[in-house]
């Protein structure tokens, strides 16, 4: 139990410090606005979490072993990239597409890529000689403050409230990109959402995305989404 508590509490703190990487990112680097990052509303991105979990525990396993930093570093890179592939493609066999990195060097059905192997093989290297050793005297607080098993239990309760709350509204994008033979864009689709309401001048809502003045459908109808796979592959072959 204290083992499960003390990988839920890495679970809980790696998805809000990734919720306001992305958020972060969004608004300097990639669209310029403040847009809700992920699939839940709320404020933590469980692929950062699992992550966080995936590092700490590949640390304490293979530091058993004595194994040469670099096979280490690479190991966790390597398990980043595969979380990201089971993630991504997870959502995109149901026309959903969380990210996109058709664009970059690479990839791979534009759920992973080089640039963005190599960068989790970085971070690899970058928690194992800066941050592991803060995270294991966070593990260290945590085993004496087990009173914080509380806050566990609450972020818990919320996150479980959460994921029933936006499965609703993934439910009728997922029916809707399904009836139409379209994959669509989450975040691109929030972004959208967020332009109509502000040409508008209508209230928008940067907590509840997908809870606006109008119905889903509205928005949906007027989304220009990302268009099938197969279609591109046809129309290339119509060209030749």
């Amino acid at each position: 139990m204290s083992l499960f508590l003390s990988f839920a509490f890495l679970f809980c703190i790696g998805s809000s410090i990734g919720w306001v990487l992305e958020l972060f990112y969004r608004r300097f680097i990639e669209s310029k606005k403040w847009v809700n990052p992920g699939f839940l509303v709320g404020p933590y991105l469980p692929i950062y979490g699992f992550g966080l979990v995936i590092l700490t525990a590949l640390h304490l396993f293979i530091g058993k072993y004595n194994f040469h930093p670099a096979i280490t570093i690479v190991l966790m890179g390597a398990c980043m990239i595969l979380l990201e592939l089971i993630t991504g493609f997870f959502f995109l066999k149901f026309k959903i597409r969380l990210w996109d990195y058709r664009n970059y060097f690479l990839n791979f059905k534009g759920v992973i890529c080089l640039p963005m192997s190599l960068l989790w093989i970085g971070l690899g290297g970058l928690y194992y000689y800066l941050l592991a050793d803060y995270v294991m005297k966070g593990l260290a607080w945590f085993s004496t403050h087990l009173s914080f098993s509380y806050v566990l239990g609450i972020f818990t309760g919320v996150f479980f409230v959460d994921l029933i709350y936006s499965t609703k509204f993934y439910k009728k994008i997922r029916k809707y990109a399904k009836n139409n033979n379209v994959v669509i864009m989450y975040e691109n689709f929030k972004l959208h959402i967020r332009n109509i309401q502000e040409a508008a001048k209508e209230k928008y809502s940067f907590i509840l995305p997908f809870k606006q003045t109008r119905n889903l459908l509205e928005y949906l109808v007027g989304y220009k989404p990302e268009e099938p796979e197969v279609k591109k592959k046809t129309r290339k072959k119509a060209k030749k």
